[in-house]
């Protein structure tokens, strides 16, 4: 179906017009006008066939009323043109073959002439009428793409202009703390006149590692969302047992987690690297939520039974979850939760879900007995 945002979309900055902007658009399909000229060039021929054979050569009102019909329906399938060369044919069929004399152009009769001008005027008014109806309702199609196209670039101007601010409040914030911590521990390990200990010397250099650290989580979240909203990920499909996948995400994570994976080891079919990175990131998120004297958990198994072929990572946190109309808004770009935790861009869960979804996954969240959220990452088991 055609939709002109969907083609401004794809044609970014060029300037996109569809026919019936410059006034050059038909007012009916082609394909109509070469059905009407089909019926004219076909079905007339075939009329004055059918007349002559059922004995009617000499009923001329009858008979111009039985053409005036057949020109009616050409003008309403086929529009103006085809209405007026069939008003034209059926004046000289007709003519010809059903108003004496006989196979000639000439009229005995004043009022047999009469009949046949009223039966072309009426032919083309009919077909003037049908013509104009088309351009109203092609007018008026053509306002309402134009007014949905208007409201459609309103509509991302606004998603733009929102992002776009939501960005640079982020990273006005986020990314400003990590430089700022890796700039107060380096600025005070180059003071001459201080006598570090080595403690103390340890704990500001992994100051300066952690907030490097965080720095690069950052600026990858936002290098891997560009990519999933420009659909220029590259994923390469194998299949990988559960527990590696999960060891591998928790490379490197110092809270505690439980972990419990189902036996045998469910296989997935998926690209290892971004399972990896949007496991982590979930995984992350829970971690912010979870109170303290808790741990998030991980739970990995098949789903819905052995007929199902899909594997569940489910990512469990007992903290205060969320309410159910608030879930499909946690993983639009730029958003969080809660602000007692800083440190993130809330870019965490949309990238886990482009990343899964690019592997033919879904992220679904659960309510968690007990209180709190729990993420389902559902994915193919390989074969």
């Amino acid at each position: 179906m055609w939709q002109p945002d969907r083609v401004e979309r794809w044609a970014g900055g060029v300037d996109v017009r569809t026919r019936g902007e410059s006034g050059s658009a038909t007012a009916l399909p082609r394909r109509r006008q070469l059905m009407g000229f089909g019926l004219c060039l076909v079905g007339l021929p075939l009329l004055t066939v059918a007349t002559l054979a059922a004995g009617l050569p000499d009923r001329g009102e009858s008979i111009l009323l039985v053409y005036l019909l057949a020109v009616v329906v050409i003008a309403v399938v086929g529009g103006l043109l085809p209405g007026v060369l069939a008003g034209v044919g059926g004046f000289l069929s007709a003519n010809w073959f059903h108003t004496p004399p006989y196979k000639t152009l000439t009229v005995e009769r004043p009022e047999a002439l009469v009949d046949l001008v009223v039966f072309v005027l009426v032919a083309v008014i009919v077909s003037v009428v049908v013509e104009i109806g088309a351009r109203d309702r092609a007018r008026a199609e053509h306002n309402r793409l134009a007014t949905a196209r208007e409201a459609a670039r309103a509509e991302r101007l606004v998603e733009t202009d929102r992002v776009r601010s939501a960005l640079l409040t982020a990273v006005s914030h986020d990314l400003r703390t990590p430089i700022a911590a890796i700039k107060a521990a380096s600025s005070g390990l180059r003071q001459e006149d201080v006598d570090w200990e080595p403690a103390q010397q340890s704990e500001l250099l992994a100051a300066i590692e952690g907030g490097a650290d965080r720095l690069a989580d950052l600026v990858d979240d936002l290098l891997a969302m560009s990519r999933i909203q420009a659909g220029a990920l590259s994923v390469q499909l194998t299949a990988i047992p559960v527990d590696e996948v999960i060891d591998r995400a928790l490379a490197g994570w110092v809270d505690p987690v439980t972990v419990v994976v189902s036996d045998p080891v469910p296989v997935v079919l998926a690209d290892s690297p971004l399972l990896e990175r949007a496991l982590a990131n979930v995984l992350d998120n829970a971690r912010r939520f979870t109170p303290d004297g808790h741990a998030p958990e991980i739970r990995a198994g098949r789903a819905g039974g052995s007929q199902r072929r899909r594997v569940e990572i489910r990512v469990v946190d007992h903290g205060p979850g969320a309410p159910p109309a608030r879930w499909e808004s946690m993983f639009a770009p730029f958003q969080r939760l809660d602000d007692r935790t800083p440190g993130g861009l809330g870019l965490g869960l949309a990238v886990a879900r482009g990343l899964v979804a690019a592997m033919s996954g879904t992220i679904r969240p659960e309510a968690t007995p007990g209180g709190g959220l729990t993420m389902c990452i559902d994915l193919p088991e390989a074969r």
